[in-house]
């Protein structure tokens, strides 16, 4: 099988500490034919220094850069525009592929299977100091993940590969989702092609809120649930259970304000299974702080 070009795109904006390690990771992977487009947003520390040093000694690096800070939606959909490959896979400035086939795995997928035009994979979240926290597996088929998108994202985004002739029909990432901008560009693509998820792990994904689960995810659910609910209400004629959406989306809105919600979380997780099912997610934790929150 001829191998088609896959172009990583990897946005970064002052992570000198980690960009170079997410760049390496690119290249343990077994599939060789891929290029790597770092989109430099507007750093002010050395993270363009890092990324020059290792784009001259490798030339399947193409450097982007943003002389002002325009933010993620800006900074993919200018990365991707000036791609050549045929397959998009994305990569956080601090996260790492861990799955040396990982790439291999995805592209032999969507060549096989051309209704497919998003796949993704697993995750194992660690702390700013490599210890692991959790492992999590999201639905594998497109019918389940149909069932349960609206709901919740399903996707993972550092894990992704997607055909790039997809993601210029539906119009790229979206601004006004910004925060949310992947999920909204998951929904749309599902308008053109299915879906599907390796049970696999994939990337080792730095999870920033690990010393304070609680204080940033209430801030988040209070920050979003306004373009949660206009996510939702977008395309609530595509995909089931949008009321089930909504009711979750303020559910989640009022639990953040709950101050003793961890010795409630037992009572609210059984009451959440009777209305909503089991969560989409298979987790194994070892912070039971906040398993199954996500």
């Amino acid at each position: 099988m001829d191998k088609p070009l896959v172009s990583v795109i990897l946005p970064t904006h002052n992570r000198a500490e980690s960009v170079a390690k997410a760049m390496e990771s690119v290249w343990w992977q077994s599939y060789n034919n891929m290029e790597l487009i770092i989109v430099n947003d507007g750093s002010t520390d050395t993270t363009g220094k890092i990324i020059s040093k290792l784009s001259q000694e490798n030339s399947k690096i193409t450097i982007v850069n943003n002389k002002n800070n325009l933010g993620i939606v800006a900074s993919l959909n200018k990365g991707i525009s000036v791609a050549g490959g045929k397959y998009i896979a994305r990569l956080d400035d601090d996260d790492i592929w861990c799955d040396d086939e990982k790439i291999e795995k995805q592209v032999i997928f969507l060549e096989k299977n051309p209704e497919y035009c998003l796949t993704g994979g697993g995750v194992i979240a660690i702390d700013r100091h490599g210890k692991e926290i959790a492992r999590y597996l999201l639905p594998e088929k497109d019918e389940d993940i149909r069932n349960a998108i609206l709901i919740n994202n399903v996707f993972a985004h550092t894990t992704v590969v997607f055909r790039k002739d997809t993601f210029q029909k539906v119009g790229g990432y979206d601004g006004q989702f910004i925060f949310v901008e992947d999920w909204d560009l998951w929904l749309k693509m599902g308008s053109i092609g299915k879906f599907y998820n390796f049970q696999e792990f994939f990337v080792s994904y730095l999870d920033q809120e690990y010393d304070n689960p609680y204080h940033y995810r209430n801030y988040k659910i209070r920050r979003n649930v306004g373009l949660n609910i206009k996510l939702r209400k977008k395309y609530k004629d595509g995909y089931a259970h949008y009321s089930k959406a909504i009711l979750f989306c303020w559910i989640s809105y009022f639990y953040s304000f709950i101050i003793f919600r961890k010795e409630l979380w037992p009572v609210i997780f059984q009451i959440r299974k009777l209305i909503f099912g089991s969560p989409p997610y298979k987790y194994l934790h070892n912070n039971e702080s906040f398993k199954n929150e996500k």
